[in-house]
């Protein structure tokens, strides 16, 4: 049974959104309510996190935490190409030598668990194992959320703000008809964890690796993690990966053998337990926040796996959120104004993530090939790697990316390499 009946401020779901936002929110002193569906820690996918990820772990006080949890530190990123050409690690140091550079390969449920702690030490109330089964958007703030905790019972609680940030269930999101799939990103994912699979080993730098099928209908992503095993999972489109005729199991397969890299990582490996599905996780919502209520994280949209932005977009989303949140709670407004006086801003870095997905996804266009002959824009293209896209002008990179994309795609010879 949860005690009070009413909090200033609701938030839905424990992932890394729902307990960041809830953090910085009872901080402040407001009455916070944290709930989760499940029992904590529970499993996750999503182990990989980009560098930025630095600065908002600093401003909760748990960088130290994460290195005592034992989680693997990621140095960079790997592409391998479709003919199995291995490209060297993209190792972040090398282009900013600051902490801040390198990231973690987290287990999600420890991960997860961290931030519900802390938002727990934080002030908020924690409740797991508690089901939202009604929410009651009212024509003006508190709206109503009604629970069933762990003990079976039901109780309606009062909200000045509910966060949204319920993952893909995208509660509020699906209730208000806000959720829009993306046509050109309806992917789908099977996965799953390895033992005995290939390291990096002899003092190498520990990297995500994303290794394209010799077809290209498909990739890998490869994450080495502290607990000795790799999350390996292959994605491609939903009708290629799941309409087939086959079962999750032996796609899998039959693409581990349709990727030599993979394959190879995999000789001496065994898998643990059973693969993992996901399926058309590629979308949007139309509004981000409305009069007292606010999407975050997966709640409120999600573009791909591919460059490891989902947990990132999470944190800052949370904590863009929260700010506003907060600020509102304090001036007694949470207008629809003020809780989404974030997203545009927001928005804007969202979409050069989502421009590199689309390029990536181009299957005649080689990041190889763009960059030896736009060698000017490694830096941009490292800003969007490690997920400074909130900042500085990583865009740039478009000016000449979007005019070779457009040739590429209607099969004109590639443009002259820029001067600029």
């Amino acid at each position: 049974m949860i005690a009070n009946r009413s909090y200033d401020c609701v938030v839905i779901g424990a992932g890394p959104g729902g307990g960041t936002a809830a953090a910085l929110v009872a901080e402040h002193g407001f009455s916070t309510l944290l709930v989760e569906r499940d029992k904590m820690p529970r499993f996750h996918v999503g182990e990989s996190l980009m560098p930025e990820t630095y600065w908002i772990f600093e401003r909760l006080g748990i960088l130290h935490e994460l290195d005592k949890t034992g989680f693997t530190r990621k140095n960079g990123v790997q592409f391998v190409n479709s003919s199995g050409k291995e490209t060297a690690p993209f190792i972040f140091r090398e282009m900013d030598d600051r902490d801040c550079s390198e990231s973690w390969h987290v287990k999600r449920d420890k991960f997860d668990q961290l931030l519900y702690e802390t938002a727990y030490n934080r002030g908020a109330t924690c409740s797991d194992e508690t089901r939202v089964l009604d929410i009651d958007i009212r024509n003006k703030s508190p709206h109503r959320v009604t629970l069933k905790t762990a003990d079976g019972k039901e109780q309606e609680i009062s909200a000045r703000v509910i966060i949204d940030a319920s993952g893909q269930q995208a509660l509020l999101a699906s209730r208000l008809g806000l959720k829009e799939y993306y046509p050109d990103l309806k992917k789908a994912a099977i996965w799953g964890y390895f033992e005995g699979a290939q390291r990096a080993g002899g003092g190498k730098p520990e990297v995500t690796c994303i290794l394209h099928t010799s077809s290209k209908d498909a990739w890998f992503w490869y994450i080495p993690l502290g607990d000795g095993t790799v999350s390996v999972g292959l994605v491609g489109d939903n009708d290629f990966v799941l309409k087939r005729g086959n079962s999750p199991q032996q796609t899998f397969e039959e693409q581990v053998n349709n990727c030599a890299g993979v394959k190879r990582r995999l000789l001496d490996a065994n898998q643990v337990g059973r693969l993992n599905v996901a399926k058309e996780f590629s979308y949007r919502t139309t509004q981000q926040a409305g009069d007292g209520w606010v999407l975050v994280g997966d709640a409120g949209g999600f573009i791909d796996p591919i460059y490891s932005s989902g947990v990132y977009l999470a944190l800052k989303s949370a904590v863009m959120a929260a700010d506003a949140v907060t600020d509102g709670l304090h001036r007694n407004d949470v207008s629809e104004k003020q809780l989404g006086c974030w997203t545009r801003d927001y928005e804007k870095g969202v979409e050069l993530i989502r421009r590199l997905v689309r390029a990536f996804y181009t299957k005649e266009f080689s990041f190889g090939q763009f960059m030896k002959a736009h060698p000017q824009h490694v830096m941009n293209l490292t800003n969007l790697l490690v997920g400074r896209v909130f900042e500085g002008n990583a865009g740039k990179i478009f000016d000449d990316m979007d005019p070779w994309l457009e040739k590429v795609r209607a099969g004109e010879p590639i443009p002259e390499a820029s001067n600029s």
